[in-house]
């Protein structure tokens, strides 16, 4: 019989450490057990923490015996886990904004409910942006069910720093724009596979933004506004993590890391009233949303 499961306390678990992984979630318990199963095999980043925070209908995910047990996996394997409900629910931007306010670790990774990552995956991510010293670095998810879906035309959107990443305005309409052709399906893969990198390498290339996995520098996160935005658009959005990205990368820059070793569940979505582009409504010519 699955025992009673310790949903650990903010003041316990908000301490200073190198590295926090924040999970919002709502109706997935199998994916988010899956999730959870790809931190608790990470290596080479000791120092983290997982905050998991639920807007379930019925009882939360993280209650079912398989995300229980990989809460307790990463428990028994130093890293703390803090679990909370956040309800009622007030939009994808105010989740991620409360999750952000339970970190206080140098940086954050935003990561999906329905990912899985590859062992080494945080390692490399936390030395790219150590590294490069930019506002964020990501992976962009794969999806293998398109692993035999070759679309070369999208790989001329790749294009790798020179160097350190640099502030950069990204809108539409900009040839910058349509770097983001280059990470649906398994574009990102393909791509992967021709470049042919030796074992332990990684490269850093430009994006318009990521999906999915997201590693910030939470002081530069902040600095640029966070995602305090959530106030100014209406809880039915989407878009919300393009306009964070947007606003840290004009002010701080930011990269894609490849090899990427997140992969897309490909599961049916979660989010199913998207009638607001966030980015739309709180990017302004400052380049930066603006706190209510």
């Amino acid at each position: 019989m699955n025992r009673p499961l310790d949903l650990d306390t903010p003041e316990q678990f908000r301490q200073p450490r190198q590295l926090d992984v924040l999970i919002p979630t709502r109706n997935r318990p199998a994916e988010l057990a899956v999730t959870l199963s790809g931190l608790a095999a990470q290596d080479g980043v000791p120092d983290f923490g997982v905050v998991v925070s639920d807007q379930s209908d019925a009882e939360p995910a993280y209650l079912q015996p398989a995300a229980a047990t990989m809460v307790r996996a990463l428990r028994h394997r130093g890293h703390p886990v803090l679990l909370a409900r956040r309800l009622p629910r007030r939009g994808l931007a105010e989740h991620r904004a409360y999750l952000l306010s339970r970190s206080v670790a140098r940086y954050v990774l935003c990561l999906d409910d329905d990912v899985w990552l590859e062992p080494g995956t945080l390692s490399r991510l936390v030395t790219a942006i150590r590294e490069l010293g930019c506002g964020f670095v990501g992976n962009a998810v794969h999806g293998l069910s398109y692993a035999d879906d070759v679309r070369p035309e999208t790989h001329v959107h790749y294009e790798e720093w020179d160097g350190p990443p640099v502030p950069e305005r990204v809108r539409p309409g900009t040839p910058e724009w349509h770097r983001a052709a280059i990470h649906p399906a398994a574009n990102l893969l393909h791509v992967t596979e021709k470049l042919r990198l030796p074992a332990g390498a990684w490269r850093a290339y430009k994006v318009s933004w990521i999906g999915g996995c997201v590693l910030y520098d939470r002081a530069k996160l902040i600095d640029s506004g966070g995602f305090e935005f959530w106030r100014q658009v209406h809880e039915r959005h989407q878009g919300e993590d393009v306009a964070a990205q947007l606003a840290v990368m004009a002010r701080h820059g930011g990269a894609g890391v490849l090899p990427s070793g997140a992969y897309h569940l490909e599961s049916p979505t979660t989010v199913t009233e998207r009638d607001v582009e966030a980015w739309e409504v709180v990017l302004t010519d400052t380049d930066t949303p603006q706190p209510a």
